[in-house]
């Protein structure tokens, strides 16, 4: 029987991010203790299988525990690290907030005589939910998703991998980056789209009823993350609040480049040609995702297929796809308000496009585009 990756781990802070961590550590046979400041949160977590909680004599001076998570909200970070080093002196402690850098420095000022910051390397992983709270976690929210493992120029080694193992454990793969850089990084691919979703999403609240229902799964896309918790967010955005603030001036400046050709209503060849800059510059920029497996996302190729709004439909569009050997890489449904059908995006390589679009015509499926 393989050994567990850890003996004992720790997960302070049993929200949705602490308790999917737990999870997919008790996926993997380690024993979990669980500890949080809400009772409510610590019950859902246990009544889940997360693990169960911390009592009196597994915490100070405890030599048997080899890691503890933090998982608090961004504000209680540096007292909660400082004090976790300090209460479990033979564990390596990592944290799982947004910003790396306040989360260091936070540690740093708190930290107590003897509590060696040396066993605590800092970690994010780029995963989540716009919903919160233990009830929405999930022992595969980690598959395939990156780990930020963010050590300072004190870290241990042993401790930079028990990090690295921690994410590979939950499923995800580990990037070593400086809390810095990390911090650089998630202003652009996090902090900034949360902010422009939100922005987005606010225009709504003045929309005519009318308005909304022509809403198609572009603007939900754009702004599905908007539903975040704004305490949250707020906390985030304030830790990391130079780097978004630079990037957020420079996507205000692009969009009043934007704005002031279209006020013109230039048709001359020189305005048409700004605004298809614009639009090609973000073409670019979507191309430079990486997809499924890290393939260019133009590998992939979108086929919409109409689906009646019955039980049991898409279920059979599936198997009539897994039938003709076509492997689906990604799915996207958009509901038609009013209607009694759906369109269904089946995102597959691109080589499998004309066997799918065989497939789908001989059982009779409704192929849009």
């Amino acid at each position: 029987m393989t050994e567990p990756p850890f003996r004992r781990v720790v997960v302070i802070g049993a929200g949705l991010m602490g308790t999917s961590v737990a999870l997919a550590l008790r996926r993997s046979g380690v024993e979990v203790l669980l500890e949080d400041a809400d009772p409510g949160n610590l019950r859902v977590a246990v009544s889940l299988g997360a693990g169960v909680p911390v009592v009196a004599d597994d915490s100070p001076g405890s030599d048997s525990t080899d890691l503890v998570v933090v998982g608090v909200p961004p504000a209680a970070l540096g007292p909660v690290i400082a004090g976790a080093l300090a209460r479990f002196p033979g564990a390596a402690v990592t944290d799982l907030g947004s910003v790396k850098a306040a989360a260091l420095a936070g540690a740093r000022a708190n930290a107590s005589v003897g509590a060696a910051l040396d066993r605590y390397v800092g970690g994010h992983p780029m995963a989540g939910s716009e919903q919160s709270g233990p009830l929405a976690a999930r022992a595969d929210l980690f598959d395939g998703r990156a780990w930020a493992v963010t050590p300072h120029a004190d870290s241990r080694p042993d401790a930079v991998a028990a990090m690295e193992r921690l994410a590979r454990t939950c499923g995800a793969f580990p990037v070593q980056l400086s809390p810095g850089e990390h911090d650089e990084a998630v202003a652009l691919v996090s902090h900034l789209p949360q902010v422009a979703s939100t922005v987005v999403a606010g225009l709504l609240t003045t929309a005519a009823e009318g308005h909304l229902v022509l809403a198609g799964q572009g603007l939900r896309d754009v702004t599905r993350i908007a539903g975040g918790d704004p305490e949250l967010w707020t906390q985030i955005l304030s830790a990391n609040a130079e780097p978004v603030a630079r990037l957020l001036h420079e996507a205000a400046d692009n969009l009043h480049r934007v704005a002031h050709t279209l006020e013109k209503r230039d048709a001359a060849e020189a305005g048409l040609a700004d605004l298809r800059n614009s639009l090609e510059r973000g073409a670019t920029g979507v191309r430079r995702l990486p997809g499924k497996h890290g393939a260019r996302p133009e590998a992939f190729s979108a086929v919409p297929v109409l689906l009646p709004d019955q039980p049991g439909e898409l279920a059979r569009l599936f198997a009539d796809v897994g039938a003709a050997g076509v492997n689906i890489e990604d799915v996207r449904i958009d509901h038609s308000p009013n209607t009694p059908a759906g369109l269904v995006e089946l995102w597959v390589h691109q080589d499998t496009v004309p066997a799918l679009l065989e497939a789908l015509a001989h059982h009779g499926w409704d192929v849009h585009g």
